[in-house]
């Protein structure tokens, strides 16, 4: 079982559960990919606090992460270690490839040490969970994740933690596949993706319990709009724990439920087939 579930021996410790990270294998991690982080405490460049919520945590070092694998095709890589990595929900492999270079991915579910993963841009190669290459030479129906959205520019799709989409057909110059969120799009034929799963699923099993696993995780308390003075957010003020009617908003006034955050003058909006399925506040389901 990769969630535990201790006994209720303290307040904290009767909500929380535990994940057990049975898929790794390498404890320690390779220090020519590690490198520093500065923290901006939710901060821009003006000092001025833009996120709200952010701050302290626990000290942690960036794990270098090839998204792109174009300067490894044609070399194979062999799992070294599966590791733990703070930045991200999913765990990390470490490949060591013929040449002696190492680097890491995201690791797929079902892989293990030993195995070899290979990239290749110009040839279709084994569909095995770990291959990357374009979506032309991808069979159709297979799990794919770590998906480019422009050949070349590394992955930003499905990186998450047990995430994957479908690669459904291929027709001319585009690929569509179905996203998590129930999304249809196009995507280049010629953009990279990676054969298979993302491993550690059961991320989102995981309960945290108390907030002091929070401010681990670098996340403050939030003190409630509703219950500051008018002058300091738009839902604050008045007689008794009155919001004056309307929507739940930010500090700024952006709504906080059902809006629309994309841009519909996008280029790529075009690329979209059926956009995910989204509530909005006050709507019944």
């Amino acid at each position: 079982m990769a969630i535990r579930v201790y006994k209720p021996t303290s307040p904290g410790r009767r909500n929380a559960s535990v994940n057990l990270h049975v898929e790794v294998t390498k404890k320690t991690p390779e220090k020519s990919l590690l490198r520093p982080i500065t923290k901006t405490g939710g901060r821009n460049h003006h000092g001025k606090i833009t996120v709200r919520g952010r701050g302290g945590g626990a000290k942690r070092r960036y794990r270098l992460i090839d998204f792109k694998r174009k300067d490894r095709d044609g070399i194979d890589g062999k799992v070294v270690g599966i590791e733990y990595d703070p930045n991200r929900s999913c765990h990390i492999a470490l490949i060591e490839y013929t040449d002696g270079v190492k680097r890491y991915i995201p690791s797929p579910a079902g892989i293990k040490d030993g195995d070899l993963v290979q990239s290749s841009s110009t040839e279709a190669i084994e569909p095995v969970p770990g291959a990357c290459m374009p979506m032309r030479y991808i069979p159709s129906g297979m799990d794919i994740h770590c998906v480019e959205l422009q050949a070349g520019m590394g992955a930003k799709l499905c990186r998450s933690a047990g995430i994957s989409a479908r690669l459904l057909n291929k027709e001319g110059k585009y690929a569509t596949i179905v996203l998590p969120s129930g999304e249809l799009r196009r995507v280049p034929i010629d953009c990279r993706a990676t054969v298979g799963q993302i491993g550690n699923s059961d991320h989102q099993n995981r309960r945290l319990g108390k907030a002091g696993i929070h401010r681990l995780l670098g996340r403050r308390p939030k003190t409630r709009g509703v219950a500051m003075s008018h002058h300091a957010h738009p839902l604050g003020g008045g007689e008794g724990r009155s919001k004056g009617g309307r929507p739940p908003v930010s500090k700024s006034g952006t709504l906080s439920k059902g809006g629309n955050t994309r841009n519909k003058k996008q280029h790529s909006t075009d690329l979209i087939i059926r956009r995910r399925k989204t509530k909005r506040y006050g709507q019944k389901r």
